[in-house]
């Protein structure tokens, strides 16, 4: 359904590595880095979409996170959130949830919440029931 998704960013240094540590964890291998534009995406380990993109915005003015936007990254198990989220936290998100069941998404939705350094919303989930 989704061919990528471009999160906007203040200081790509800064989102590069956050973002690359969470990467690591949830092993989206990156797919490329341009720093001279600058932007990176990242992509799953078994295709090449989607992409999930950090930059600065194409129209040169300043990134803001859009109220009601979020970007959702799939873990392959509930560890993964778990570990995903303190990545996070530990390279500076803020906290907007702890992993945890959100049985009113459905009875097997993990999933946790923060914000990057630049504000946007990220979730991190996985739908499969607990081995």
């Amino acid at each position: 359904m989704l061919s990528h998704v471009h999160l906007g960013v203040s200081d790509f240094d800064r989102a590069f590595d956050f973002y690359s540590k969470i990467m690591g964890v949830l092993n989206f291998p990156l797919k490329f880095i341009e720093p001279e534009r600058p932007w990176a995406g990242w992509k799953p380990q078994s295709a090449d979409r989607p992409l999930f993109l950090v930059g600065k915005p194409y129209n040169g003015k300043p990134a803001a996170p859009g109220n009601g936007q979020m970007a959702a990254l799939l873990a392959a198990d509930r560890g993964s959130v778990d570990e995903c989220y303190a990545v996070a936290i530990a390279a500076g998100a803020r906290p907007e949830g702890p992993p945890g069941l959100r049985p009113e998404y459905h009875e097997n939705f993990y999933g946790a919440y923060f914000r990057d350094p630049d504000g946007n919303k990220i979730c991190v989930c996985c739908h499969a029931p607990e081995d």
